[in-house]
Formats: structure tokens, sequence, C-alpha cells
């Protein structure tokens, strides 16, 4: 039996598995120098974008400083303005203070004025109705200006004052009292008196008397004429006329003392005219009516005393030389 014997292996397979190995390596080594290549890209890259962050961070930091740096420099201004303000708002309420103070004095001082003020209006208008009831007789007038006084002291704050009121009151009151003035009432009942002078007789029929004359009136009848004076008058009508205008005058001339407050004018302007009167007309009943109501128009005061008038001044005055 013959032995086998194994055919010699190719020679070209020897260089195969080292040209493989060295393929494989070459591979892996280019590979691995691409790989690194890449990595070394990579680590640049990111050495690159390191840097650029670090600059922007850098750049971010030098911002933030120099944002520190000013707000720094704002709080050091805030502060400063903070102590200025402090400053001036102490300064502020001190003077707020001392506003408050003075405008507390002014205050008082505008309400002791306005006061001093209602006062001095009352004072002036009670003098004022004084002299209208003492020269002119106008108690409507004097009337209008105690109620003005009146008012004028109802502002007026203080119990000093209330007696005040209390006698401007009974003033008041005395007034009203006095109606429309004995002035004006002595005027009408003069102008009253004249027109009722008009309807006296000039003459008076004579009494028939049946006795018989006097042996006298035979005796001297051929030389004398005898005329009662009661029948014919002792005046002519040229001097009745004078008369008559005689005693107008001393009517207008009582008026005018009426009017002025003259009692004593008014009383000798009545006489006169009491004069006149037997001298215009006989005697008659009219005529003693008349001269009775001449009588008592002289008897009219003029000036009517009261005690009230004036109290409420004299208090008003006295107080305030007391204050």
């Amino acid at each position: 039996m013959n032995d086998m014997v194994p055919p010699p292996p190719h020679r070209p397979l020897r260089w195969i598995v080292p040209l493989a190995a060295l393929a494989v390596v070459a591979g892996g080594a280019a590979w691995g120098w691409t790989q690194w290549q890449a990595q070394q890209a990579r680590v640049a890259q990111r050495e690159a974008d390191a840097a650029v962050l670090v600059q922007g961070l850098a750049g971010s930091v030098e911002a933030l400083r120099r944002d520190q740096r000013s707000t720094s420099q704002r709080v050091q201004d805030a502060a400063a303005t903070n102590r200025v303000l402090r400053d001036e708002m102490l300064g502020l309420s001190q003077r707020n203070a001392l506003l408050e103070e003075n405008l507390a004095r002014l205050a008082d001082s505008t309400r002791h004025n306005a006061q001093a003020l209602q006062l001095e209006e009352a004072e002036l208008l009670l003098s004022q109705a004084g002299q209208r009831l003492a020269f002119a007789d106008d108690v409507e007038g004097a009337k209008r200006l105690y109620a003005l006084a009146a008012t004028a002291l109802e502002d007026v704050q203080g119990t000093e004052f209330l007696n005040l009121r209390q006698a401007l009151m009974q003033e008041r009151n005395a007034v009203d009292s006095l109606g429309p003035g004995v002035r004006a009432g002595i005027n009408q009942r003069l102008g009253t008196f004249s027109q009722s002078l008009l309807a006296l007789p000039e003459q008076i029929a004579p009494a028939t008397d049946t006795a018989a004359p006097p042996w006298w009136h035979h005796v001297l009848a051929p030389f004398v004429t005898i005329t009662p004076t009661a029948v014919q008058g002792p005046l002519t009508r040229a001097e009745r006329t004078a008369a008559w205008d005689s005693l107008q005058l001393e009517l207008t001339l009582a008026r005018a003392a009426v009017e002025r407050g003259d009692q004593a004018g008014f009383e000798q302007a009545l006489d006169r005219v009491a004069l006149w009167m037997p001298r215009l007309w006989p005697d008659s009943p009219g005529l003693r009516e008349r001269r009775g109501e001449l009588q008592q128009l002289r008897t009219q005061v003029l000036r009517p005393p009261l005690p009230e008038l004036g109290s409420t001044l004299q208090q008003l005055r006295a107080m305030r030389d007391g204050s």
C-alpha cells in the first residue's frame, strides 16, 4: 500500500497573512490617526470654544465690575442724597412746627381782631342810634341801628358779654316804648292845632239884653259911640292878616324848636302863640278849648328821660377800657 504524502503548500499563501496583518495594522493605524486627528480637532475646538467662553466671561465680569462700580457710585450718591434729604426733612419738620405755631398765633390773633372789630362796630352803631334819638328823634332809624348792633354782638364769644346783650335788650324795649317818637307826635299835634284855629269864629253875635241901658250911655250917646269889642273885634282886616301871619310864624318856630329838641324855645314860641290868640278871636268855648290844648302842648317834654338810653354803650366802653 502506497503511503500518501500531502502535497506541499503553495508558497504564495505564506505572504497573505503578513500582508493581511500589515493591512490590518495599517488600517488600524490610519483609523487611529484619523481618530487622533479628529480628537485633536475636537480638543482644539473645545479649547477655542473655551477661550471664547473665557473671553466672554471675562467681558461679562468686566461689565459686572463696571456695573458694580456704577452701582456703588449710585449707592454712595443715594446715601449722600438720603443724608441731604434727611437733613431737609428735619429742617422741614422744624419749619412745619414753627408754621403751626405761627398759624395758631395768627388764628388766635385773627379771632381776637375779629372780635375787636365786631365790638367796635357795635359801639359805632350804638353811638349813632343815641345821636339819632337825641338830635333827630328818629326812632325808626334808631331801632334799625339797635338791631344791627344786636346782630354784631350775637357773634361775640364770651360769657362776659351776656350782661351786655341783656342791657341792649332792655334799651331796645325802652326805645320801642317811645312809639313813633315824642317829637313826631308833638309836630302832628301842632299841625292839628293849627288847622283847628281856622274853625274859630272871628265875631260873636251880641247877647240879647232886655234891661235898660245905664244912664251914662244916654249922657255920652251924643258924643261917643260905644261898640263892644266882643262883637266887632280889636283888629282891622290888615291887622288881622298880620297877626295871623305872626301866629303862624310862632307855630313854625315851635316846630323848629321841636326838631332841635329846644325845650325853652318851644315853650317860648307857644307862649307867644297864646298871646296872639285872644287878639285874633273873641272869647268863645272853642277858643278856650284851643287854649287848653295849647297849654297841654306846652307841658310836653321834647326829650323824655330814658334811664336805659346809652347804658349799653357805657357798659361796652367800660369793658373795653378795663380789658
